[in-house]
């Protein structure tokens, strides 16, 4: 398994109805990139039926969209080193609904624990409160666990 070597975006409900696109723009040792950052509906699952108890027994489950939207901007050069991030989010007219900038760390990943290697670095951010904010992200034994930043 790897890890995509970028930023990643949330946008929770209810802010997120009014995004209907993100952009961003990336620098590092002066130099930019405007990667695409495509935005997708966030959710989980409802559980269903299942067909017994046992261990073979099977359950299904529906997808259930909870009103976010995510995305992902794949960076191939970002460093594990600070960069600057401008975040724009515009509406379904193009009217610009939030403009900041935010310093970010992107750390290594381990995608298939601490003793396989690192993966690629990544960051996390989210929107807060009509405010762009890093997600915080702590390691803990071969699992990353991420807990969000709280507004305030």
């Amino acid at each position: 398994m790897a890890a995509r070597r970028g930023i990643g975006l949330d946008i929770p409900a209810p802010y997120a109805a009014k995004v209907a696109e993100a952009a961003m723009k990336i620098c590092w040792n002066g130099a930019c990139v405007r990667p695409e950052v495509s935005l997708m509906d966030t959710g989980g699952t409802v559980p269903q039926n299942c067909t017994g108890n046992e261990p073979d027994d099977s359950c299904a489950a529906s997808p259930s969209p909870d009103g976010g939207k995510r995305g992902f901007a794949d960076v191939g050069d970002l460093p594990a080193a600070p960069v600057q991030v401008a975040v724009t989010l515009r509406g379904a007219e193009g009217k610009r609904l939030l403009a900041e900038e935010v310093d970010v760390t992107p750390h290594v990943t381990y995608p298939n624990g601490r003793h396989c290697g690192e993966g690629d670095p990544q960051a996390g951010l989210i929107v807060l409160g009509g405010k762009v904010t890093v997600r915080r992200w702590r390691l803990h034994g071969f699992f990353c666990h991420h807990f969000d930043s709280k507004p305030g």
